[in-house]
């Protein structure tokens, strides 16, 4: 730098009125290449903290603010430790409750189906059989909305099925069931051909449970992903008689009760998965790539 700055001034003749002034012209070069310098230093510097920085805040937001953490426990994610805090906990809960709404409402509609025809409680609960499909039908909406899969094609899939199979609901409903005076589910168990319009919702439940065994190994959950799409086929096809369903229909009610009661002897973290996962799965392609760097060469110093 100074012999640039040497270079200069020997191709450089400051005129002679200029020569008080040149000791300061000289610093003021000086200065100027100083200040570029250091700005471009700065620059440098505030780039990588800013990286550094970010890094940083992906950390605390899987560990989550130590004021709302509920748990101290801090659990080793794929992409960096992780805490449960309330809001993950609020969600868990919400899931589960939507669960438990979709099984009661679906054991109680069902129980028709077992009770004598001059039964009082039957005809009461027949007045009923739509408010409770409508029930059940949000429940699993909202477990389906806070559902934790790492796959989020295969979660979109699933919500998809289930707004087919309202929209569906809904048409036949008012298309056809309320035209001849009926509830929507005496109208599909009388008219086996509205399992095509119905069916979506089921098979969103269906995938739904099927996350759940595999995930957890649940006995109730495999067995239930056989189940339901067993009974509504062999409605369909009238290749089932009304004994053989109606057997299978009380395996369903008692496997979903158990389902879902059992959902609530889990930890909750069970239900959040791997919580950097879905953290990183949030990220700007950039911040991924700088993440997965950061983490290798994390990787490739440990002994």
């Amino acid at each position: 730098m100074a012999s640039a700055i040497t270079l200069l001034s020997s191709n450089f003749t400051i005129p002679s009125h200029f020569k008080t002034c040149s000791p300061i012209i000289s610093r003021s070069i000086i200065i100027s290449t100083t200040t570029s310098l250091s700005f471009r230093v700065s620059f440098l510097q505030s780039d990588s903290r800013v990286l550094s920085n970010r890094l940083k805040s992906i950390r605390c937001q899987a560990l989550g603010d130590n004021n709302t953490s509920l748990d101290s426990t801090v659990y080793q994610g794929i992409y960096g430790p992780w805490s449960v805090d309330q809001s993950d906990v609020r969600e868990v809960i919400l899931y589960r409750s939507g669960l438990v709404t979709a099984a009661a409402s679906f054991v109680i509609a069902a129980s028709t189906a077992f009770l004598p025809e001059e039964n009082p409680f039957r005809e009461f609960l027949k007045q009923d059989l739509n408010f409770l499909y409508a029930l059940g039908a949000g429940g699993l909406g909202l477990s389906l909305f806070l559902i934790h899969i790492y796959v989020t094609e295969i979660k979109r899939t699933l919500q998809a099925l289930w707004a087919l199979g309202v929209v569906g609901s809904l048409a036949t409903y008012l298309s056809l069931a309320q035209a001849v005076g009926q509830s929507l589910p005496d109208y599909v168990v009388d008219n086996p051909a509205a399992v095509w319009l119905v069916g979506p919702l089921f098979a969103a439940l269906t995938g739904l449970v099927f996350k759940e065994g595999l995930c957890y190994g649940k006995l109730e959950a495999g067995i239930l992903t056989f189940v339901i799409p067993t009974v509504l086929l062999g409605h369909l096809t009238g290749l089932m008689d009304d004994g053989v369903k109606l057997s299978l229909l009380g395996v369903w009610m008692a496997l979903f009760v158990i389902f879902s009661a059992r959902k609530f002897t889990q930890p909750i973290k069970d239900d959040i998965g791997d919580k950097s996962v879905f953290i990183f799965s949030a990220l700007p392609e950039n911040e991924k790539k700088a993440l997965l760097e950061k983490l290798e060469d994390q990787n490739t110093n440990q002994p």
